[in-house]
């Protein structure tokens, strides 16, 4: 019985220490991971405060350890335009929150709402409010949009080339204001008071709008129409129609 009860102790005595180096390291932890410094990158829909409230969320939410391994590469649900985001600890008390927001093709009002769609044509959130940098896409045909669904337009391979254009816009920094596209295929861009024809060429799409910053430079307070989609081999350039009064 002596020896039951001395077994007794020894587990009792290594419960308590290990009890306590449990509490001496949580305490450790909890101090020395205290945030103090937050780095955020790769934001663009939102602002470092908006961003910092989403992720620093919670009763651990200013402890470094504990947010770099809640948000080690995972996907974030119920956040517009966000599709995943990281926390990386560069010292204890600071971290970096990487943000990989979802890849916008563009936009299009529906019902006096704005409806963000992406690559595959699936409305990703409806808003609003108007994303600054996101182009309205506009001559798709369909007869109803709906939240967390693909848009019922019939030809699918119409958002795989509205993410092209959009992707090539932000490459070669210009803000458009509307994409158009016709029934037969041809796009329309819209910059202010400038409409850009590409025609329905994909092929030399890049070499195209790779020039354009240029000539939307020389445009600068024109009206009128841009024809890009044919070049006139006898003069050398593109044609710019201004439109009549």
């Amino acid at each position: 019985m002596y020896r039951s009860g001395r077994k007794l102790f020894i587990k009792i005595l290594i419960l308590f220490i290990f009890l306590i180096v449990l509490a001496a390291g949580c305490r450790y932890v909890l101090s020395v991971y205290t945030i103090e410094n937050v780095y955020v990158v790769g934001n663009y829909h939102y602002t470092e405060e908006e961003i910092k409230s989403f992720v620093m969320d919670g009763p651990l939410g200013n402890n470094s350890l504990y947010l770099s391994l809640k948000y080690k590469n995972k996907g974030v649900e119920n956040i517009p335009f966000v599709d995943v985001m990281d926390v990386a600890i560069l010292a204890p008390d600071t971290i970096r929150i990487t943000v990989y927001e979802k890849a916008l093709a563009g936009y299009i009002k529906y019902m006096d709402t704005f409806m963000y769609f992406d690559k595959d044509g699936y409305v990703v959130e409806n808003s609003s409010v108007l994303t600054v940098g996101v182009p309205q896409i506009t001559g798709l045909s369909f007869d109803y949009a709906v939240l967390g669904e693909p848009l019922p337009v019939e030809d699918k391979e119409i958002f795989s080339k509205i993410l092209t254009i959009t992707k090539l816009l932000t490459k070669y920094e210009l803000a458009a204001d509307k994409i158009y596209f016709r029934p037969s295929g041809e796009v329309t861009i819209y910059f202010g008071s400038v409409r850009v024809s590409l025609g329905n060429e994909t092929a030399r799409l890049e070499d195209k709008l790779m020039l354009l910053p240029d000539f939307l430079t020389e445009l600068e307070g024109k009206k009128g129409i841009l024809q890009m989609d044919s070049y006139e081999t006898s003069n050398g350039k593109y044609t710019f129609k201004p439109d009549t009064e």
